[in-house]
């Protein structure tokens, strides 16, 4: 059977739903895809980057600044994977970002049709924009759990599934009105379990308690904000913008 919406995981999931000539949706909650929306909303415009590109030179060549690590700013920079740096962001900075996963997964979908950001922060207004493209292309959709990285080389495997992950791309898909494969309603069914204790499902995952565990604390808090925001990045040539889609009606 073929649905018009279904989960793919990691690099491999971006890969694939590129050959499909899928719409891809990224989500990233922790890390990326919060930061990019954070800074979309605000204004910013995003330069994704995959771990291990040099982004001192690109950000030049694109007149950018470059993020830095979580703990370097300020010293090194203004701007990091810490949404929280992006809140008073002046409209129209640019920004060369790189992760090891959202940022890096987007890399190996340079060939979708339209590429959108998604996480808690934006999960309506992200499935009203996929709504709107259901009802005008054949095109099915991929939403992409992009997971987390083991750091410990012994692991079983180089790639974990991440709760945060699977809970904003649920969200998104809760409010989607199509044919839905079982991994996606599987993810719907997890964010529905859990949409009334959001912020402590974050602060207790693995992902999120690394972050409290480095003081990062308040950026998970921001992150399980559900419907934050009304942007919806999406991918124009190599930087990411504000997409331009109806967005939902005040209720």
């Amino acid at each position: 059977m073929t649905y018009r919406c279904q989960l793919a995981r990691g690099q491999r999931g971006a890969r694939e739903a590129a050959q499909r000539g899928d719409v891809l949706v990224i989500v990233d909650t922790l890390n990326f895809s919060t930061s990019t929306i954070t800074a979309i909303h605000n204004g910013g415009v995003v330069f994704p980057r995959a771990k291990g590109e040099d982004t001192a030179t690109y950000a030049q060549r694109v007149n950018a600044e470059c993020a830095v690590g979580r703990e370097d700013v300020p010293a090194k920079g203004r701007f990091s994977l810490s949404p929280l740096t992006y809140l008073n962001i002046e409209s129209h900075t640019r920004i060369v970002l790189a992760s090891p996963n959202g940022a890096t997964c987007i890399r190996y979908a340079r060939r979708v049709p339209i590429l959108l950001v998604g996480a808690l922060l934006n999960a309506q207004s992200v499935a009203h924009a996929l709504s709107h493209v259901l009802q005008t292309t054949e095109r099915a959709i991929t939403i992409l759990s992009c997971g987390e990285r083991y750091v410990d080389p012994d692991a079983d495997g180089p790639l974990r599934q991440a709760l945060e992950d699977d809970l904003g791309a649920g969200a998104i898909i809760s409010y989607l009105s199509c044919e839905k494969s079982p991994e996606a309603r599987a993810c719907e069914g997890a964010f529905i379990h859990l949409r009334d204790d959001l912020p402590a499902a974050l602060t207790h995952c693995p992902s999120g308690q690394e972050l409290c565990d480095k003081g990062f604390a308040a950026d998970v808090a921001h992150a399980a904000q559900l419907n934050w925001s009304n942007a919806v990045p999406t991918m124009r040539g190599e930087h990411l913008v504000n997409g331009d889609f109806p967005k939902p009606k005040a209720k």
